[in-house]
């Protein structure tokens, strides 16, 4: 098929596709992505453009001299690859007991009322294991970090806090305590479990003011597949599987073969 899942030996499924399927699947985004942070440690410095305002958390540690102290966020989602606000460093790693699942609607960035996308979100799960980036701001970027990923996250997305202990690739006998956006099932957004064939359906009609439900998929996809093998997620997977096998049903036939 266009997405074929090519599998480790002696693996749980990974999740890889293929270059035309993912540069074609989809419309490009409507403004260009952040980088897709790499395993080890990265950089950035500029702050992202255009963050909406928003009040911050009312309580945040402070130093002795009255600064914020650093503060870990954790992304396993859009975050991954599209953190939109400064930070001073970041690392790749995984949080354990926890299992990613697109149970979470969207009808802002990746949806609409009427067509509500999939997101994912964590889910409690003891033999649980989900890779994503952690990223560290330091001073003011705590508050300004805080103040974008509250509308981001909060309020357009339904997300609430959760405190996660998180493992860096390179030093997993070194966690840190990094903050965690969990869409749990009291919001209203909330859209629980399904079979990953219905998943898949809704995610190709899907868009929202962010891009293509698709594109998220992918994006997310390609961020495992830089992890290298050790790093899995059968249910991302078996949604990319699926998308594969379905998307010559949403494109015309000449589209659809360019595809394979």
């Amino acid at each position: 098929g266009a997405a074929q899942l090519e599998r480790p030996s002696g693996a749980r499924p990974g999740v890889r596709v293929g270059r035309s399927f993912r540069a074609r699947a989809g419309d490009q985004p409507r403004r260009p992505p952040g980088p897709v942070p790499v395993p080890g440690t990265m950089k950035q410095e500029t702050a992202a453009q255009n963050s909406p305002p928003a009040s911050p958390p009312s309580s945040q540690p402070l130093s002795e001299d009255g600064d914020p102290q650093a503060l870990w966020i954790f992304g396993y989602g859009s975050l991954v690859w599209r953190p939109d606000f400064a930070y001073s460093d970041s690392r790749v790693g995984f949080v354990r007991g926890y299992s990613r699942r697109f149970w979470q609607g969207d009808t802002f960035h990746r949806g609409s009322d009427k067509m509500p996308g999939r997101v994912v979100t964590l889910l409690e799960d003891r033999e649980g294991c989900t890779w994503g980036v952690a990223y560290q701001v330091q001073g003011e970027q705590v508050s300004e970090a805080l103040k974008y990923l509250n509308v981001r996250e909060a309020v357009l997305g339904g997300y609430d806090t959760k405190e996660v202990t998180f493992y860096p690739q390179d030093t997993p006998d070194q966690p840190l305590k990094a903050l965690a956006y969990v869409a749990t099932p009291q919001n209203p957004g909330y859209l629980g479990p399904a079979p990953e064939e219905a998943i898949a359906t809704q995610i190709l009609a899907c868009r929202g003011f962010s891009g293509h439900n698709l594109e998220y998929l992918l994006r997310l996809a390609d961020f495992m597949q830089l992890c290298g093998p050790q790093a899995q997620d059968e249910h991302l997977a078996a949604i990319v599987d699926a998308v594969g096998t379905m998307l010559p049903c949403f494109c015309p036939t000449e589209q659809a073969l360019a595809l394979v």
